[in-house]
């Protein structure tokens, strides 16, 4: 998943008043509370929230190591906190507990199945399986399911916010951070802590009921609430691979070799990391293996047999837009820039810059013209040419260089 600074929302801590109440919630009040957390977070929208303490000891060794392997490639803010991604208190000063929450983004279009518009016999197709029918298509520029609608920090920020308020208005002023993908959190371990899901072998959180096709987020809260682990041990915490078996398809279906072992993963050889962090060029002997994908990657989730139960989005701002999961490489490829602002204004995609956009879609051509002939026609081949050589002067030395490399091919 991407990662994407942003402005968390916070609340200073209670005083007075406020602070004395906060002391004399008794044990009963707080697991009411807790309870009703979880609840507002159902009415919300998310699918799962969970509950716990802030320590994240065992995670720091594992930390220290993937960063010290260099596998964080650019992603400099990775290293930048140090160990307060695996201290909670020490980011924000006072935190007890952590409420994390997931929200599914699958749009319901997209699990319902794809039609095939031009065969009036044709059944709805199974979700996965239409996704991994586009990755064959050489023409096509595939976008990350994430990032196919609204941008996610948006809509959790605003959700998360509603939510930290409604335990305001219960039990007054208390001390809160919203976070959503916007700092040094480590989110897969806090959700096992909490119980709403284990992290699988390539990295990211599972959850039985509804695979890894969502969004965490969290607040960071001065309150004393049970934790999960302390109420429901049955659920909580979740451990690493826990309902994964000695299942392995994620790690074979990656493209680039990136999940360098189970739960490791080398982002300087991600799609991810290549096609949205990385913003200078895209090392040769990465291009080829990329293929189609514009903006991130979704293989090592279409196989994992646990998103066959994978859930609709619950609202609409996931919602597909501009036919992005559909568009050709030649489409994408002819926006201007202004067209690639308006059009992407509130996309998660906008962040990379048309200059990195035109140097993904320069790379998916490229590989367009080196596939097979058989799978590409002659008239989509001549599009593409066309497409190019229209940018073989580009102001971008970036974007030049990486038509020079499509039109190797020719």
């Amino acid at each position: 998943m991407n990662r994407s600074p942003d402005h968390p929302v916070s609340c200073t801590p209670a005083s007075g008043d406020d602070a004395d109440a906060l002391r004399h919630l008794d044990q009963a009040a707080l697991q009411a509370l807790a309870l009703r957390i979880k609840t507002w977070g159902r009415e919300l929208g998310f699918g799962a929230t969970g509950i716990s303490d802030t320590d994240l000891t065992a995670a720091e060794a594992g930390l220290a190591a993937w960063l010290e392997a260099g596998y964080h490639g650019e992603m400099d803010y990775m290293a930048k906190h140090g160990t307060k991604r695996a201290r909670p208190a020490e980011l924000v000063a006072r935190t007890l507990r952590v409420i994390t929450a997931r929200m599914a983004y699958l749009p319901s279009l997209t699990l319902a199945g794809k039609l095939d518009e031009s065969d009036p016999q044709a059944v709805p197709q199974d979700w996965r399986a239409a996704e991994r029918g586009r990755l064959t298509d050489p023409s096509a520029a595939v976008v990350s399911i994430y990032a196919r609608g609204r941008d996610y920090h948006k809509v959790m920020r605003n959700r998360l916010q509603q939510l930290a308020e409604k335990i305001e208005a219960e039990i007054g002023r208390y001390g809160y951070r919203v976070f959503t993908d916007s700092a040094p959190v480590l989110e897969v371990e806090l959700a096992q802590k909490a119980g709403i899901g284990w992290r699988g072998k390539h990295t990211l959180l599972l959850q039985r009921d509804a695979g890894s096709l969502f969004f965490l987020g969290e607040i960071y809260v001065d309150i004393p609430l049970p934790a999960d682990a302390e109420v429901a041990p049955e659920q909580a915490p979740e451990i690493p691979g826990a309902h994964c078996g000695s299942c392995t398809r994620c790690i074979g279906a990656c493209p680039t070799g990136a999940i360098v072992a189970p739960y490791k993963v080398d982002a300087r050889r991600c799609i991810s990391y290549l096609t949205i962090e990385l913003k200078g060029s895209i090392p040769q002997d990465m291009r080829p293996l990329i293929g189609n994908r514009v903006y991130g990657c979704d293989d090592c989730q279409l196989v994992c047999p646990w998103n066959k139960f994978a859930e609709a989005a619950p609202v609409a701002d996931f919602d597909v837009r501009h036919g992005l999961d559909r568009a050709t490489l030649v489409e994408l490829f002819s926006w201007s820039a202004d067209e690639f602002d308006t059009r992407l204004q509130g996309s998660a995609i906008r962040r990379i810059g048309y200059e990195c956009w035109l140097r993904n879609l320069a790379v998916g051509m490229g590989n367009a013209l080196r596939a097979d002939r058989a799978s590409l026609s002659d008239a989509a081949r001549s599009a593409i040419l066309e497409a190019l050589t229209r940018r073989h002067d580009d102001d971008s030395a970036l974007v030049r260089e990486h038509v020079e490399w499509a039109l190797e091919a020719a």
